[in-house]
């Protein structure tokens, strides 16, 4: 049997180089050999309260984002998570075996729950989790964390079972979250004496993770972060964010160490160039005699090849709206299959019959 793969993404803006090299890329290449299920996490997304006609260009546009990156609906199945009703049911009746206090203890939520807030973190010196906690369940009508926030994990743990995924590719950050899941699952597993939910596992593509820098000169590309080149980026805008890249005053010794700003442009050079072009710019580096301005052009049109392919078949695929209703009707059907034999297994085992 093929291994079922879910991943999904929040919609709350375009995808970008991280989410094509980290995971995209890689989604692509394994449609033939699992059983994959890629979705729009629009109910993920409510926890922040976004402008509901945003949230729905959002949609869209991930959609078409996704299918121009190479994601075939004749593959995979690929759908809206909000269109898939029976994920509202379970996490209902899945949030009946989860504990307040493991929520409240997942490092993002206390992450989220404190930027919220505008709250300091231990790190930083602004009080211990202890002090932050009161703060947020505190009765301070004007400053509140929703409880979408809380129970996030929940939801995702629902995405995840309610699909029976086995194989699910997450970021470092989503680790914790994961592995909930498998805690959910073993609890109800055990709790009602069944095998219904099988533990998922990290899907492992082999080789070191890829992680793509920003162009701030420190950390990974984020759309939160604003250091993104994103897929749809035009060629003017696409450049120009390159050009205005951070680096350093240049290696004053030859084969001096790079700094982190310099060491992230190579990273998104070998990333999108060719062998010799990264070789060239490495003995310019090591000689003393490179010039950044040279290596921005060079890696700017080389992320153009990349990303001009996509955001025209983007800007096709959008202007197609039969198509994108067409595909996802279609995946909602696939995955609905799936989602509502389960839900109506977990209705039998936990006593929710019809008289």
């Amino acid at each position: 049997m093929k291994d079922i793969v879910l991943s999904g993404i929040r919609s709350t803006g375009n995808l970008h180089l991280g989410n094509y090299y980290g995971a995209l890329s890689k989604f692509v290449k394994i449609q033939d050999t699992c059983d994959c299920n890629f979705f729009i996490a629009d109910l993920h997304a409510l926890t922040t309260n976004p402008d509901p006609q945003q949230l729905h260009a959002n949609v869209k546009s991930i959609l078409a984002e996704y299918l121009a990156a190479g994601l075939d609906p004749e593959k995979s199945t690929i759908f809206v998570q909000s269109d898939i009703p029976e994920i509202a049911e379970m996490y209902l009746l899945l949030n009946m075996h989860v504990g307040i206090g493991e929520l409240m203890r997942t490092a993002s939520f206390k992450d989220k729950a404190r930027k919220a807030l505008g709250l300091g973190s231990p790190e930083a010196g602004d009080g211990d989790d202890d002090a932050i906690e009161r703060q947020i369940i505190g009765t301070d009508s004007n400053r509140r964390v929703n409880a979408g926030l809380l129970t996030y994990p929940t939801l995702m743990a629902v995405d995840i079972l309610i699909q029976k995924a086995t194989k699910v590719p997450v970021g470092k950050d989503q680790l914790q979250h994961l592995e909930l899941t498998r805690r959910f699952a073993r609890r109800f597993n055990s709790f009602y004496g069944v095998d219904l939910f099988p533990e998922p596992t990290d899907f492992d593509f082999g080789g070191a993770p890829v992680k793509v820098p920003g162009l701030d000169g420190s950390g990974k590309m984020g759309k939160s972060e604003g250091n993104c080149i994103y897929l749809i980026d035009d060629p003017k805008v696409l450049r120009k964010k390159v050009m205005r890249a951070v680096t350093d005053e240049g290696p004053k010794e030859p084969n001096s160490p790079m700094s982190e700003p310099v060491a992230n442009l190579f990273t998104l050079l070998e990333l999108t160039s060719t062998p010799d072009v990264v070789s060239h710019f490495r003995q310019a580096y090591a000689d003393c005699s490179i010039r950044y301005g040279d290596l921005k052009k060079q890696l700017a049109e080389d992320i153009l090849a990349v990303t001009t392919p996509i955001r025209e078949r983007v800007q096709d695929i959008l202007a197609d709206e039969s198509y994108l209703a067409r595909v996802v009707r279609q995946g909602a059907e696939k995955a609905r299959a799936r989602a509502s034999q389960t839900l109506r297994e977990m209705r039998e085992i936990m006593g929710i019959r019809p008289l």
